[in-house]
């Protein structure tokens, strides 16, 4: 296997991650409406975890085998760089307030995890879809030069 294929494979690996996160977290919020306490820790659990393991993948993906050119022309190609661009600033963004929910919860302050998770949960949730929907687009139907 050679570096352009390692790096499409990690690339499959981390768009599972997504996706696992993404219903990973639609699950927790499944299950924190019906007050299933232990099913949406395991499940917000398995999400932190995805994510996690996404960006150790992510870094060796770009490590070996850098960044690619999107292939795709026109209104394909806006609406990629637009997914890319708001995914990528919103993954950044997203990431110190997943820890102070983590942090709040250890912590037991369940009103404040409330409050601030009405907010990050849909921005991360828009992040986790938004990665699948790079990968698909990248590798998937329009390709990379």
């Amino acid at each position: 296997m050679n570096t352009t294929e390692v790096g499409d494979m990690l690339a499959m690996v981390n768009a599972s991650l997504n996706a696992m996160s993404a219903v990973a977290l639609f699950s927790g919020f499944y299950f924190i409406r019906r007050k299933v306490i232990d099913n949406h820790k395991r499940a917000m659990l398995t999400a932190v975890g995805a994510s996690a393991l996404f960006l150790v993948f992510y870094l060796a993906r770009v490590a070996l085998t850098g960044t690619h050119e999107f292939a795709g022309e026109g209104l394909a190609r806006t609406v990629y760089l637009t997914v890319l661009v708001s995914h990528m600033i919103l993954a950044v963004l997203v990431l110190p307030f997943v820890l102070r929910l983590l942090w709040l919860v250890r912590k037991e302050r369940f009103a404040e995890h409330k409050r601030l998770a009405r907010f990050v949960f849909p921005v991360w949730a828009y992040v986790s879809i938004t990665g699948l929907l790079v990968y698909i687009l990248l590798y998937q139907i329009y390709g990379y030069a």
